[in-house]
């Protein structure tokens, strides 16, 4: 997995920190490469980052790792790497997940925001270098933990974004937390993740009209509403004419 940069520009319930995850099952070597990963406010004509990384010398000290299945004995291990292919071995150097049929997750903070009247922006880069059997390559943002080392799927988010495969059900993850359910798109978004060693851009904007749009490689892939195509809302009761009392 290769994480290239993620933008976020505001969120409805004001993060307090940005959770970059992968869950791997067997057959993975996945790589973030030249991370980015940043908050940003955006208005009219300006935006703030909140939060940036580009998994350079030191990044071990800003990241958390997981221990969720470190008991187990499946917990997996992040190394510093370039991979296999790379154009420039210092310049590309990230985190790679060094072994297959593990859970890999790691976590880093910023400082809480409020979306009002302003769009989130989330923008990563991930790559294979092999196919994957069932698993996945994506990030979370979610309330802050009071202990970083327990983070696992279930810690609470508010948002999750990326690839997630499973034998011959594959999509991009698109799911909102919305009053403490998590919920998925109606339908799913295209999966894009093919090509191994292909590096891939992902970019979700959320604007404060409640509408979203998706694009990986810079494709629009999804422009749509959260009220149509995620069920937050209870649905509407329409009066039956022919229901009478008897």
């Amino acid at each position: 997995f290769w994480l290239k940069r993620l933008a976020c520009r505001q969120w409805a319930q004001t993060p307090d920190l940005f959770f970059a995850v992968l869950r791997l099952s067997p057959h993975l070597p996945a790589m973030m490469r030249r991370g980015a990963l940043c908050m940003s406010l955006v208005g009219v004509a300006s935006g703030k980052i909140y939060f940036s990384e580009t998994f350079g010398d030191g990044w071990e000290s800003r990241w958390t790792p997981s221990k969720w299945k470190e008991s187990e004995g499946t917990a997996g291990k992040w190394v510093a790497s370039a991979g296999k292919w790379f154009s420039d071995e210092v310049e590309d150097k990230g985190i790679q997940t060094s072994e297959d049929s593990k859970f890999f997750g790691l976590s880093a903070g910023f400082e809480s925001f409020s979306n009002e009247g302003k769009e989130l922006i989330i923008q990563y880069q991930a790559k294979y270098e092999k196919d994957v059997e069932c698993g996945g390559g994506y990030v979370k943002i979610g309330p802050k933990m009071s202990d970083a080392t327990t983070f696992g799927d279930p810690t609470g988010y508010n948002i999750m974004f990326g690839p997630d495969k499973c034998g011959y059900t594959k999509r991009t993850h698109l799911i909102f937390n919305y009053k403490g359910k998590n919920v998925l798109k109606k339908s799913d978004l295209a999966y894009k993740q093919e090509g191994e060693g292909t590096s891939h851009l992902y970019r979700l904007v959320v604007k404060p009209d409640n509408t979203v749009v998706v694009e990986i490689d810079e494709e629009k892939i999804y422009e749509g509403s959260l009220k149509e195509d995620w069920e937050m809302l209870a649905a509407k009761e329409i009066s039956d004419p022919d229901d009478k009392k008897t």
